[in-house]
């Protein structure tokens, strides 16, 4: 089952409702399998660049099926930079966002910016779990 844009929707609330939690202000980006938006949310008072940064973040993470923090690591490797660059250097290997899985198929990822790495993490986890809970 594809994801849809009413879950989309769902882990944006959701990442927006742990933001409100640590006092941050946030850009949440929800994409398919494919990298490509389904859902977007920037909180008032978040900085702009949170915009790309969180789409960045979901673009890598659903293209390796992996937390973006986990990239980062490898972000210099052939491999990761050569798909990233394939993909038309959208992805950012840096932490904050998280894949998303139903029934061990990915399905997309959700990223967020505007906070310390781990808070963005933490947002983007909330929202994906949502649709695992």
């Amino acid at each position: 089952m594809a994801l849809t844009l009413a879950e989309a929707n769902r882990m944006v609330e959701a990442a927006i409702a742990k933001a409100n939690e640590l006092n941050i202000k946030i850009n949440v980006a929800v994409v398919d399998a494919g990298g490509r938006l389904v859902a977007f949310n920037r909180m008032d008072g978040a900085i702009w660049g949170g915009a790309y940064g969180s789409q960045g973040k979901a673009v890598a993470s659903a293209a390796f099926g992996r937390t973006s923090g986990e990239l980062q690591e490898r972000a210099t490797s052939p491999i990761v930079s050569g798909i990233l660059g394939a993909e038309g250097g959208h992805g950012i290997p840096s932490q904050g966002a998280v894949p998303i899985r139903r029934d061990g198929v990915l399905e997309g990822a959700v990223g967020v910016g505007g906070g310390t790495s781990q808070e963005d993490e933490d947002c983007a986890a909330a929202g994906v779990a949502t649709l695992q809970g």
